[in-house]
């Protein structure tokens, strides 16, 4: 251990390292959770107060894991296994050897006693450097602001006065000018100073320079630089971990959009406050300790100030569906870390017969032999003993043993939950040997799982038996989405000859054998993929009975586009009675610009006449038949 860390006993040492390594899980956990709720709220206050809330719960929980590693001592040696409850009073001798032997694995499966101290150390190493970077911020922001600033003109003065006022904010506010800033900007915190650079005084207009000012004054209001603080003190403590500063990159961009609703609520004008922005990104220049005016992405801003979809507003279902598996790591990855801190002894099925049950391969010489004629009685369960336990110590203690009929079967190194697991759900030597004469070789995880979903050697034969060669994992997804041999025999009389990936998303999505054979009756050849494709799309065979009824004769492509953008038999019929002859093409390029029957109507009256889709598409692209409030 260096200099360092030899001010902290060694106790404190390991639960620090172990708090750390927690912290990779939790704050994995905590973003992903945080992400997920942030992509189902529409306003951006909101997600700031959740974004803020999941920051304090990142610093919380290293803080609550150090107390109460602390104050239990749970990692303060490996772990040793007690003597289970259910195990009688009077082992054998053996025991004592084989529970030696289990622990002395245990041991090696826990860190080495240097790593710790040496994370700690990385981790101190990294809390100073931050800290230093961020106090020689703060120092520097200081220096520049008495040096080069100067108090705010009368007529400045009086316009940031006003709206002061207008905003309701009845703190004292210093207004300064000054020169080494850009863009308008917020420093302090009991004592708020705003700055404003003389780029901005003379590039903007007067409204605009209105907007941004209710814009930084919004941040006071809102006590933005308190929590830009804590954000930075979270950053310095926390360092290491990504998801801290994703987290504070979402926080502060949504604070701008928080302070940018304000301005145009008050000022209104929001295409000269968007002008203003991108005047101010041509002048990107604040320190990153300030609330500037020209934080965050531009595009993003600009689109919501204007109240149009951003370019990225279409995943957020891709959102939600990152968020949902990094949440689901996360935790899998927490799980496996306690794993390590509290390892499960992991024996062989003799030692287990010796060591917890009692029985034994061979008659003991020291004790005299029971009768020929009188069986041995069933082991009986104290008390304490669980069911299952009873269950699995319920078996005879001879050679033909549940245990020694699954080593018998391939499955020698077994722990005492897979034993227990396996008798519970009637798992039995000979439905083992049936799933090897069939070719597989489950092991005990996979055995438990393919029995609860109802996977017999039976059902494998039958399955294989129709040109599919599935392994495990698809077989027990088969039986679970219920594809029986029917189903695959269905599939392959209606023309579909799919593999087992294939065939689980047909029947997640719904497609029957007899689906098939109505669109091939309409003259369509889907394979599995064009099926899956047409049943996310809603492409019945009513729909394609539809639209070839209209004069068409569309492909699968051609279908899955028209569902995608919504064109209906009533939409290509009005296209129609308009005096339109149009191919698929031409149809769905109409639909995707908005071109309907009651544009094209009032293009008729407003004189334009004999127009085609082309001329209808450019003047609904231009906007010329629009009324200015439309615009």
């Amino acid at each position: 251990m260096t200099s360092l860390t030899n001010w902290l006993s060694p106790s404190a040492m390991h639960s620090l390292g172990w708090t750390l390594l927690h912290f990779l899980w939790q704050g994995t956990a905590v973003a992903a959770l945080a992400g997920v709720v942030m992509t189902l709220c529409r306003r951006a206050s909101t997600r700031y107060v959740l974004a803020v809330g999941a920051l304090a719960l990142m610093l919380a929980a290293p803080v609550a894991t150090f107390f109460f590693l602390s104050s239990s001592g749970a990692f303060s040696s490996a772990p040793v296994p007690a003597k289970p409850s259910w195990v009688g009073e009077t082992q054998p001798t053996s025991q004592n050897n084989i529970v030696a032997r289990t622990s002395a694995g245990i041991s090696r499966l826990s860190p080495s006693p240097d790593a710790l101290p040496w994370l700690v150390e990385a981790w101190l190493l990294g809390v100073a450097f931050f800290s230093l970077r961020s106090a020689g911020g703060f120092l520097l922001l200081e220096r520049e602001r008495r040096k080069q600033s100067t108090t705010a003109s009368a007529r400045v003065l009086t316009m940031c006065q006003t709206l002061q006022r207008r905003l309701g904010l009845e703190r004292a506010i210093r207004y300064c000018e000054c020169t080494w800033l850009q863009a308008p900007a917020v420093i302090g915190w009991f004592r708020p100073i705003l700055l404003l650079p003389v780029t901005a005084l003379t590039g903007l207009s007067e409204e605009q320079l209105q907007l941004v000012i209710v814009h930084e004054l919004a941040h006071i209001q809102r006590l933005d630089p308190f929590v830009n603080v804590f954000q930075i003190s979270v950053e310095t403590l926390l360092f290491y971990h990504p998801a801290v500063w994703w987290l504070n990159k979402r926080i502060r961009a949504e604070r701008e959009h928080c302070c940018d609703d304000v301005a145009v609520s008050l000022c209104g004008n929001p295409v000269e406050y968007a002008r203003a922005l991108t005047l101010m990104e041509e002048w990107r220049t604040a320190p990153a300790l300030a609330m500037a005016a020209n934080r965050g992405p531009l595009s993003e801003r600009i689109f919501r100030v204007l109240g149009l979809k951003a370019i990225g507003t279409g995943t957020r279902g891709i959102g939600l569906t990152g968020g949902v598996l990094c949440l689901t790591a996360a935790l899998v990855a927490g799980n496996a870390l306690l794993g390590i801190a509290y390892p499960k002894p992991i024996v062989h099925a003799s030692q287990i017969s010796q060591a917890v049950f009692g029985w034994t391969a061979a008659a003991n010489p020291q004790s005299s032999p029971a009768p020929a004629s009188t069986p041995t009685p069933a082991a009986k369960p104290s008390p304490a003993q669980s069911p299952a336990r009873a269950a699995v110590a319920s078996e005879p203690a001879t050679s033909g043993s549940y245990i020694d009929g699954m080593k018998a079967a391939g499955l020698g190194d077994l722990t005492v939950d897979q034993l227990i697991a396996m008798k519970i759900h009637n798992i039995t030597p000979e439905y083992v040997r049936g799933l090897h004469d069939q070719g597989l070789h489950p092991d005990a995880d996979d055995l438990v799982a393919m029995r609860i979903h109802g996977v017999t050697a039976e059902y494998v034969h039958d399955v294989r038996g129709l040109g599919l060669n599935p392994d495990q994992d698809q077989l027990v997804a088969m039986k679970i989405h219920g594809i029986d041999a029917d189903y695959v025999r269905g599939m392959n009389e209606a023309g579909i000859h799919a593999d087992v990936d294939e065939l689980v998303a047909l029947k997640i999505h719904g497609a029957t054998p007899g689906e098939v054979r109505s669109l091939r009756e309409q003259g369509l050849q889907p394979d599995a993929d064009n099926l899956v494709a047409m049943r996310i799309h809603s492409v019945t065979p009513e729909y394609v009975q539809d639209i070839r009824a209209l004069g068409l004769k569309p492909t699968v492509d051609d279908l899955v586009s028209m569902r995608i953008h919504d064109v209906t038999p009533q939409y290509i019929k009005a296209l129609q009675a308009a005096g339109f002859k149009l191919d698929i093409d031409d149809i769905v390029s109409a639909r995707i610009h908005g071109v309907t029957e009651d544009f094209i109507e009032g293009a008729r009256k407003r004189g334009f006449k004999n127009l085609d889709l082309d001329k209808l598409i450019r003047l609904k692209q231009l906007g010329i038949l629009e009324s200015p409030a439309d615009i």
